[in-house]
Parts: C-alpha cells; sequence; structure tokens
C-alpha cells in the first residue's frame, strides 16, 4: 500500500504525451517516519502503520505523546490501516508514487463561515420577478407547523450556517509527475484546503 503526508501548495498545468493540458495541485510531501506498526494480534487488534511528519518545538507536544515518539517533535502524526509490515523509524518519501498512479487525498476543506442556504446547499431562493421583496436568498418554508414533522423543525433539515472546515476525500486522483529530489507529487484536478493544508495521499 502507497500512501505519504503532503502539505497542498498550489494548482498549476502539466502538459502530457499527446500535448493536451491538464490541471494539477501541487504537494509538497516530506520524508515521513514511521512511528509505530499496529499488528491485528497484538493489542491493538487491528493492522496499521502510524507515520510522523515534519517537527515542532517539543514545548508544544504533550508528554505522553513525546513519550511514544521518543522525544521526537513531529508536526502531524497519523495512521493508515494497512497489513504491510515496515521497521519502527524506517522513511518513506515521494519516490514510491509514479507517474499514473490513482490516489485518493483527504484533508480540510476551507472555512467559509456563516453562509446562506442558496451557497450553502444551493437552494434557487425566491422569483426575481417584480413585487418581490426579501424573498430572493430566503429558504422558504422549514416545516415544523403540524403534519409530518409533528410540529417541530426535523434534524438535519438543510438551513443556513457554518459552511466548510470539514474532512473531505476527493478520489481517482492520477499522479501526473513526482519529483523525489524536490518532494513534489502533482496530482490531477483540486484538492481539500487551502495552500499549506495537511493532506493524505494513498493509492487506491
Amino acid at each position: 500500500m502507497k500512501f505519504i503526508l503532503a502539505k497542498k501548495e498550489k494548482m498549476t498545468r502539466v502538459f502530457g504525451q499527446d500535448g493536451r493540458a491538464r490541471a494539477g495541485t501541487i504537494l509538497l510531501a516530506d520524508s515521513i517516519t514511521v512511528t509505530a506498526v499496529k499488528t491485528e494480534g497484538g493489542r491493538d487488534a487491528y493492522s496499521a502503520i502510524q507515520v510522523g511528519m515534519g517537527s515542532r518545538r517539543t514545548k508544544n507536544i504533550s508528554k505522553p505523546v513525546l513519550g511514544h515518539t521518543k522525544g521526537k517533535g513531529y508536526e502531524a502524526i497519523r495512521e493508515f490501516r494497512t497489513d504491510d509490515t515496515v521497521e519502527v523509524g524506517s522513511m518513506i518519501d515521494a519516490s514510491i508514487f509514479t507517474v499514473g498512479d490513482v490516489v485518493r487525498v483527504s484533508g480540510i476543506s476551507k472555512g467559509k463561515g456563516f453562509a446562506g442556504v442558496v451557497k450553502r446547499h444551493g437552494f434557487h431562493g425566491g422569483p426575481r420577478s417584480h413585487g418581490q421583496k426579501h424573498t430572493e436568498r430566503s429558504p422558504g418554508s422549514i416545516g415544523g407547523s403540524g403534519g409530518r414533522a409533528g410540529g417541530r423543525v426535523v434534524k438535519g433539515k438543510r438551513m443556513a450556517g457554518r459552511m466548510g472546515g470539514d474532512r473531505v476525500t476527493v478520489a481517482n486522483l492520477k499522479v501526473l509527475a513526482v519529483d523525489a529530489k524536490a518532494g513534489e507529487i502533482i496530482v490531477s484536478g483540486a484538492v481539500p484546503g487551502r495552500r499549506g493544508t495537511l493532506l493524505e495521499v494513498v493509492a487506491a
């Protein structure tokens, strides 16, 4: 199983051998260190590889995490479910991916603050005709007046509220280019988050 942690850099375009330009996103994939290996027969009862990326000051890290990582201050620690076996302390870099690999990328999407139903859920809003006054971007009726709802607003009703900041996974992205020396991977299309967002890249 191929996987790595990366940070979103920016979007670009890549010209293929057929001369067509394809939109892509540059991911900065620094080397990651295997911090733990969990096995199904062990105390964890599942198979996974835990990795750490980057570095930060140890005074900002809790003592349990410092003890677990042998005093190393990793910027981020993530787990990937896999049956593969590797040694603790081994390194993984961008060279594990090759052009043409299909991957899925997961990360936290951009936060957009408080948004109305038109932007958040794609509602059509009210009519744009003569005489409309305050209903152009309003949600309309939300129920709650009896009947099936029973005099209340049902849970999960699509309304205005906080938008973005969710964990999003984009699948079926192709690796367009790999620069192992620079630690860069270019994947097709767009990925969640702003510049600098931590992403999990896993081969499909």
